[in-house]
C-alpha cells in the first residue's frame, strides 16, 4: 500500500470515529495508536543493507543488527512486527537470522575451580615425602 492512499485511509477512519471533529484531550491516544511501521520497501531495503554488510559464507543477522538498521529507518525503536518482516525476508533470501544474539552459551557439566587451585607444575604438587 503506498503512503498517499495509507494516509487517506487513515483519515476516513478518524472521520468516521469523530464525525465532529477530534476533542482536544484524544489527539495523544490518537498519535500513540498510529505507530511509525515499514513499507514493503524499507523492509526490502533493511534486508538488502544487511545482507550487504554480513560477511560470507551466510552468517546469521542478529535481531540486534536487524533492530539497528530499522531505527536507522524510522527514527524511532524497532517494533516487533517489523523484526519479524525483516526476519521473514532476510530467511526467503536464504539467510540465517539469530534471534537470540545475546543469550550466553550453557555450562559445561563440570564443576568450576577455584581460582590459583589448578596447577600444571609438577613441583607444586604435595609429596609426601618430602620434610
Amino acid at each position: 500500500m503506498d503512503r498517499p492512499q495509507f494516509l487517506h485511509r487513515i483519515i476516513e477512519w478518524l472521520r468516521a470515529g469523530y464525525p465532529d471533529g477530534v476533542p482536544q484531550g484524544d489527539y495523544i491516544p490518537l498519535v500513540a495508536l498510529l505507530r511509525r511501521q515499514l513499507s514493503e520497501d524499507e523492509v526490502q531495503e533493511v534486508s538488502s543493507g544487511l545482507i550487504q554488510k554480513s560477511p560470507p559464507p551466510p552468517e546469521p543477522i542478529s535481531k540486534i543488527d536487524a533492530g539497528v538498521a530499522i531505527t536507522k529507518v524510522t527514527h524511532e525503536l524497532p517494533h516487533e512486527a517489523d523484526v519479524a518482516r525483516v526476519r521473514k525476508h532476510l530467511e526467503a533470501s536464504g539467510w540465517p537470522f539469530d534471534d537470540t544474539p545475546l543469550v550466553p552459551p550453557t555450562a559445561t557439566d563440570e564443576p568450576p575451580t577455584a581460582p590459583g587451585s589448578e596447577s600444571t607444575d609438577p613441583d607444586d604438587e604435595p609429596d609426601g615425602d618430602r620434610p
